[in-house]
């Protein structure tokens, strides 16, 4: 027969010598951009890989193009 596990607390101790809750500070940073700068720190999670997808398709399509014509001759 095995022994039953003790249910674990989740309640948080709240007694006189309960460890003290500190605030949570929220750090904010100011920073002086340019639009373009402003414009790509706002999109760049949907911009880059985006940016990255155009680059690979353009060296792939690059890459078909001299294969036809070095083939044409």
């Amino acid at each position: 027969m095995a022994n039953k596990q003790k249910k674990k607390r989740n309640k948080p101790y709240r007694g006189v010598d309960a460890a003290i809750d500190r605030p949570i500070l929220t750090r904010i940073s100011a920073a002086n951009r340019n639009p373009v700068g402003q414009w790509w720190f706002d999109h760049k999670r949907v911009a880059k890989p985006i940016s990255i997808a155009t680059g690979v398709v353009a060296v792939v399509a690059w890459l078909i193009f001299e294969l036809i014509r070095i083939s044409s001759l």
